[in-house]
């Protein structure tokens, strides 16, 4: 079996204090996780390495995370988080970037009230500075905010963007038509990929293979097989299935869509894309 990359799983320690979103009503994900908690099911899997993502708009936690993988083969990379309004953060970028284990940034931009933040002109060095270092931008975006990062990848050509969660389609609402219109569109840009991950806990009853696949079928017409990227969105999948079920069905998925294409999607685009020097 190709050894599989998953490229976005979380991991949490709540006596840490980075987690503003977390509390006990979210029933599952109030405890911490780490990689070994997920790990049975993700090596049954084929999974050989991680990369961790940020869950918390902190230095610290990216810190935290970068411990992590210092210490754990595991992990592949990670992706942190760093303030875009901080008067330094193109200087803070540059010196993330001299850590090998970071390969990319996450600002929350789904938690900010303005919908346009990001294309704030005043995040021009910064956004200049990741494409500089080959960090990706992995954008946290709802399906209403696809279209900002379709502008984002207009504004900054060189800066790789890996849309997250495939944009959180509305599949349980059978709310679909303008997300496959603005996927499209998002797509024309050569500089942006897309993640095949979270997709379970957008689908709500909804998540049989035929009302999942026709988001993948979508991504793969749009993006192509070289622009897809799959994860697991691990530990927040729980909340609507299994590691090992979602592994199941997205390979399912996977080979019935792309059947000659599957290594590269579980895990050599994300080592092209994201580990900076890598290649399928």
């Amino acid at each position: 079996m190709t050894p599989v990359i998953d490229a976005h799983m979380h991991i949490w320690t709540l006596a840490r204090g980075d987690y503003d979103w977390l509390t006990p009503d979210l029933d599952g994900l109030w405890r911490d996780f780490e990689i070994d908690d997920a790990w049975p099911e993700a090596r049954d899997a084929g999974v050989s390495q991680v990369i961790l993502v940020q869950a918390a708009a902190t230095a610290a936690e990216t810190g935290f995370m970068l411990s992590v993988a210092a210490r754990d083969d595991r992990v592949a990379g990670v992706v942190g988080w760093t303030d875009f309004e901080a008067p330094d953060a193109a200087q803070d970028i540059q010196r993330l970037a001299d850590t090998p284990t970071i390969v990319g940034l996450r600002p929350m931009i789904a938690d900010i009230p303005d919908p346009d933040w990001i294309l704030n002109e005043a995040f021009t060095p910064a956004l200049k500075a990741m494409s500089e270092t080959g960090l990706v931008f992995d954008g946290h975006a709802r399906a209403d905010l696809v279209p900002v990062m379709s502008e984002l990848a207009s504004r900054h050509p060189g800066l790789k963007i890996v849309l997250n969660h495939a944009g959180k389609p509305r599949i349980a609402d059978r709310d679909l038509a303008t997300w496959f219109d603005d996927i499209a569109r998002l797509a024309r840009h050569p500089n942006v990929a897309c993640k095949v991950s979270g997709l379970l806990t957008e689908a709500g009853e909804r998540a049989d293979d035929a009302s999942i696949g026709e988001v993948v079928e979508h991504l793969g017409t749009c993006f192509g097989p070289e622009r897809l990227i799959w994860g697991s969105d691990w530990p927040v999948l729980t909340l609507a299935g299994t590691y090992a079920e979602w592994s199941a069905q997205s390979a399912r998925l996977i080979d019935r869509f792309f059947p000659e294409h599957a290594a590269m999607i579980r895990g050599g685009n994300a080592r092209r894309i994201y580990l900076r020097g890598g290649s399928n």
